[in-house]
């Protein structure tokens, strides 16, 4: 049971993180767990429905639904920042002086391209404008040495991406050592998945220019399938999460030589 001191930030973070895990979260054993009231856990369900990221269901809650995309990504910063942010510094360790990388979309990606540090003579390919905005930021500041290149497109304002047939013709022209993928879903069945088709054909773009694939992916997406498919999962070359490996893919993950690294 946790501290009755527990912030109210705190406890909605754990909300969600059993939530996205699970799919449901009911008020009395949550109450329980988190040591609160009742009420306690139906107000915190009540702001987290106001804010757009569950859904009240009778004694409880389940996930918002986004059959037509996923939260948008400002909202998006606020979920799972820490596990996010180990995942991150994991996927920096991986880069190595001279690479040629390309980093797609998402939250996760913001905490690698802030974990950049220390390399020499990088060439970083973004069609992320937070991810530019760190790269940019980290080259002022010398935290790393190298060029970064930003691929044009038609601007998505919601999820800060660049998308489209021409980010996609400009994309073709490269080849890149490894491609960090942040995703929407990763599993067994589905693969490698994410909500927008037009970040998906980039991210799936990104992929096949690359001859190693590193999958970014915390507790919340694994064991979801998302709208579009990126790559089958035996594609990928590293999945990078804040969980093990679940018991039950270990050995798919083996024989196709998949693997999988658990942040700390």
């Amino acid at each position: 049971m946790f501290a009755l001191s527990l912030l109210a930030q705190e406890r909605k973070e754990l909300i969600l993180q059993a939530l996205f895990r699970d799919g449901k979260v009911k008020v009395i054993p949550m109450a329980e767990q988190l040591g609160v009231s009742t009420e306690t856990i139906r107000r915190d369900l009540d702001a987290l429905e106001a804010e757009g990221k569950l859904q009240r269901v009778y004694g409880g809650a389940v996930r918002s639904g986004h059959e037509h995309g996923e939260p948008p990504f400002q909202q998006r910063t606020q979920l799972f920042v820490d596990a996010k942010r180990k995942i991150g510094r994991r996927a920096a360790e991986l880069i190595e002086d001279g690479d040629t990388i390309a980093l797609d979309v998402g939250t996760t990606m913001m905490e690698l391209a802030a974990s950049i540090q220390g390399k020499r003579n990088l060439t970083i390919l973004t069609n992320s404008l937070p991810v530019a905005s760190h790269l940019s930021e980290a080259l002022n500041s010398q935290r790393f040495t190298g060029k970064v290149f930003v691929l044009g497109g038609q601007l998505h304002a919601e999820q800060q991406s660049l998308t489209g047939p021409l980010c996609e013709q400009m994309l073709g022209q490269f080849f890149v050592n490894k491609a960090f993928l942040s995703v929407g879903g990763l599993s067994l069945t589905g693969g490698v998945t994410d909500y927008d088709l037009n970040e998906t054909a980039v991210s799936r773009q990104f992929a096949h220019a690359a001859r190693e694939v590193i999958v970014l992916a915390d507790q919340s997406k694994i064991g979801v399938q998302a709208f579009a498919r990126i790559i089958p999962l035996e594609e990928a070359d590293i999945v990078i999460s804040d969980q093990a490996c679940p018991k039950d893919w270990a050995g798919t993950l083996e024989q196709h030589g998949v693997l999988w690294i658990a942040s700390q």
